[in-house]
């Protein structure tokens, strides 16, 4: 079953238990005639069993529970029959939902990700889960949850199938039965239905720490770059590339000065702890550009170091613009990270291979995609004749580009000045 079609059965389920605790709390019995449970009979607002008042008729039409008095519907607090066996066992019944468990499982090659969700379908964290696995041959590993998470992540398994079972903790309800999963041998350039549970926001991280790109392109700068939008030319157009540093955006403005396309950051990888992580400014900015009427595509900045990795990188993307347009590419931001990046001493055919994992994956799932980098960095740690299949987009800040390979976009300032853009802004021409 799709993974959001579960969290909305979930979801439904969860307000059903809101709607029948609310039942319990402000009806006169009503529930309990239902079950079969006997009412304990109610009081009036003076205080004896059944009395005439001149307000019975207004009480009358107000809902009860045993144990209210008038309008007061904390009075059932100074009740003890209120809290009797049968009541006390429904409400426990139905609270005890909001402990069950399930798990989900994720396997991109030799390897599976466990993630322990409750009752809404969200990560449970802080308690140390522990799952058991057993292969076809019968025999059992058992594995925790040691960072509290609520991810079980386990590489360099065997191909096959495994029994996965969530083990006992506390008074949480675990699944009385494993589950059963194929740990897959080879990638399988497909998207990851859940990889949005895996995306974090900023809050959640150390962005100084892990957002550590550099701008290679500046190694060949010679200080010819054009720092103004270039129109005209042949089948040509002008356009801008931003993230958070560009901060807020007025668009309409930017759509005035001309600008016709923006390249929005959607995130990036860690580079220290590979946590996959949203742009700040992603949802304001691709919403401000498309209401504009401006062609959008989107890049993610990657520290993947397989393409295990790369395949959860171009789902976490396609997951954030799912709800949007794209008229431009999903591009793969290949650069380094500062040297100490979690990618930045990859050989040349893997980092040609997590890009190539990562293209593949967004055109699986209906997107044109692409590579950003420098001239230097298409030249010495790219094998570009394996990635001529997707766009290329170079980064140079010269007056006319040396890169001699295919390439159809071409980012040539990062000193550029847009009206409505406080400070600098990447500067591009797209050629179609």
């Amino acid at each position: 079953m799709d993974s959001k079609l579960k969290r909305l059965m979930i979801l439904g389920s969860a307000a059903v238990i809101v709607l029948l605790l609310v039942i319990v709390v402000y009806s006169n019995g009503g529930i309990k005639s239902v079950l079969g449970i006997g009412s304990s009979g109610s009081k009036t607002a003076g205080g004896s069993d059944g009395g005439a008042t001149e307000n019975a008729e207004t009480e009358a039409a107000i809902p009860r529970l045993s144990g209210q008095i008038g309008n007061d519907l904390n009075a059932f607090l100074e009740d003890s029959s209120f809290f009797d066996k049968e009541n006390k066992d429904f409400i426990e019944g139905l609270m005890d939902i909001t402990k069950r468990l399930s798990i989900l499982t994720t396997s991109v090659e030799k390897d599976l990700r466990v993630q322990v969700i409750d009752n809404r379908g969200d990560l449970v964290t802080g308690e140390t889960f522990n799952i058991r696995m057993t292969d076809e041959k019968g025999e059992s590993s058992e594995y925790k949850d040691l960072d509290k998470d609520g991810i079980i992540y386990v590489g360099a398994l065997s191909p096959g199938n495994y029994e996965v079972r969530l083990m006992p903790l506390g008074d949480y309800k675990v699944p009385v039965n494993s589950t059963t999963v194929r740990v897959k041998e080879r990638v399988e350039y497909i998207v990851i239905s859940d990889i949005s549970r895996l995306i974090k926001t900023e809050d959640e991280i150390d962005a100084e720490a892990e957002d550590t790109a550099e701008a290679s392109a500046e190694e060949t700068a010679d200080r010819t770059e054009m720092v103004s939008l270039q129109f005209g030319g042949t089948r040509q157009k002008a356009g801008i590339d931003v993230s958070a540093y560009q901060r807020d955006i007025d668009w309409e403005k930017v759509k005035a000065a001309g600008v016709e396309f923006v390249i929005i950051r959607a995130g990036y990888r860690g580079s220290v702890t590979g946590a996959l992580v949203q742009d700040s400014y992603f949802e304001k900015n691709i919403k401000g550009a498309t209401a504009v009427g401006l062609e959008v595509g989107v890049y993610f900045f990657t520290q993947a170091i397989n393409e295990a990795e790369a395949v959860e990188e171009a789902s976490a993307v396609v997951s954030m613009v799912s709800d949007y347009e794209l008229k431009l590419p999903i591009y793969i931001d290949t650069e380094g990270a500062g040297g100490n990046g979690r990618a930045d001493r990859l050989d040349v055919a893997t980092r040609t291979l997590v890009c190539e994992a990562f293209c593949r994956t967004a055109k699986n799932a209906g997107y044109n995609a692409g590579i950003y980098a420098s001239r230097n960095w298409l030249y010495n740690n790219l094998d570009t004749s394996r990635l001529e299949q997707f766009e290329i987009w170079d980064a140079e800040y010269v007056s006319v580009p040396q890169y001699k390979g295919y390439y159809t976009m071409w980012q040539h300032s990062s000193k550029g000045k847009v009206d409505g853009i406080e400070g600098n802004v990447d500067l591009d021409i797209y050629y179609y």
